[in-house]
Order: C-alpha cells, then sequence, then structure tokens
C-alpha cells in the first residue's frame, strides 16, 4: 500500500478516535493521574502488557501514588508493590520486572531512562513494543509499537502480510513517512479495542471499511 494510503487512512482513524491510545489512558478516553515522562510511561507501558487498558490506569494510578520514582521503586518491597498492580493481572511477575527495572535505572542509568532502542531492551520485561512505546510516547522519537491490535489489523486490512510483530513493525515502517510512525499504534489500538474488534469486527461502523481487504462481503 502506498504512503498516500496509509497516512489517509491514519487521518480518518484520527478523526474517528480522537486522542487515541495512551499507556495508562482507558478506551473511554480516561487519562492517567502521573505525567507522561519517560519513567512513567515506560512503567505504565510494562503494566499494561497482556490486560485492557482500563487496568493499566488503575494500576499506575495506585502505583505512583505510592512510589514515584526510580529511586523509590528500587527500594521497594516486591509484595507491596504486587498488591498496588493487582488490577493489572500477573502482579507478582510484574512486580519483580518492575522492581528489578528501576534497579537497573538507579544504578546504571543515573535514574534515567535511557533514549536507545538497544539500551531499553536490556531492561527486565521490556521487549521491542515497550520500548518503541516510551521513545514515541514519553520522547517525542518516531518509533511503530507493534501489539496485538496493530499486527492484526495491519494483516487485515492489507496493509502488511507478515508472520510476527517484529515483521510487521519494519514493513510499517517501509510504508509509513517516519513523522507518522508513532500515529500507527495510537490509532490503530484504538480502533482494534472499539471497532475491529478481534472476534466481532463491526465493520459497518469502520470509517475505512473501503480500504480494509479483510472487510465483511456485506460492506464491500
Amino acid at each position: 500500500m502506498a504512503e498516500k494510503d496509509i497516512c489517509e487512512i491514519l487521518d480518518i482513524l484520527s478523526e474517528r478516535h480522537g486522542q487515541g491510545a495512551y499507556p495508562g489512558r482507558s478506551s473511554e478516553g480516561l487519562g492517567p493521574e502521573w505525567e507522561p515522562d519517560p519513567f512513567h510511561v515506560l512503567i505504565a507501558t510494562i503494566l499494561s502488557q497482556r490486560t485492557r487498558d482500563e487496568n493499566t490506569r488503575r494500576a499506575s494510578d495506585s502505583l505512583f501514588r505510592r512510589y514515584d520514582s526510580p529511586e523509590s521503586l528500587a527500594e521497594a518491597d516486591v509484595d507491596e508493590v504486587a498488591e498496588l498492580v493487582r488490577p493489572a493481572g500477573f502482579p507478582r511477575q510484574k512486580a519483580r520486572a518492575i522492581v528489578d527495572c528501576c534497579g537497573v535505572l538507579v544504578r546504571d542509568h543515573g535514574s534515567r531512562v535511557p533514549e536507545s532502542l538497544e539500551e531499553l531492551l536490556t531492561l527486565p520485561m521490556v521487549g521491542r513494543k515497550t520500548a518503541a512505546c516510551v521513545r514515541a510516547y514519553a520522547m517525542g522519537i518516531p518509533a511503530v509499537c507493534v501489539d496485538t491490535h496493530v499486527h492484526r489489523i495491519s494483516n487485515l486490512m492489507g496493509l502488511v502480510s507478515t508472520r510476527t510483530p517484529e515483521e510487521t513493525e519494519y514493513a510499517l515502517m517501509g510504508i509509513t513517512p517516519r513523522e507518522r510512525w508513532s500515529d500507527i499504534n495510537r490509532y490503530l489500538v484504538r480502533h482494534g479495542q472499539t471497532v475491529c474488534l478481534p472476534n466481532r469486527p463491526r465493520c459497518g461502523e469502520c470509517p475505512v471499511r473501503k480500504m480494509c481487504d479483510g472487510r465483511a462481503d456485506g460492506d464491500r
């Protein structure tokens, strides 16, 4: 698909979904209590793994009311952190990763979140999607954040033909102007949560259905 086509899709979806998705923002658009700096976005994106945005917002707000810096979380009790982040699911696993991650930030990075993809990927429970979200949403660095929604919808629409999220990331980079990379996650995620649902897509409500290879037959 040509660059102008994916830009048109992003423009249409931005009109439909407004601010779009963001770590810690619910699907209804209710934002978090904390500031969107690299530290908060990093921890919130770790919490967002395998859970709903509403749960991420509840867990991150609860956590940051008690611990609001890498230094405090690096010294935190894992059991207490697990209770605070329980709404996000997998509380023990995420609590351990967050405490360990903050320990690395304090010890190796002067309590600052590194900017480079390579350094971000060395942090506990940080993969390519989480690293890209931190760079895109908190640092203003263009990045394609590929989660299950982005991977699924990109293939469904015929934007790409890929098997893995990493393949999707590189394919989308190749067909999207760099200045629009960060919009891909923002709008495809919200579209996947509200319209292009995994099991029962609402094709009749979709503003880009005429540009979608996977639309229902009745909407062709």
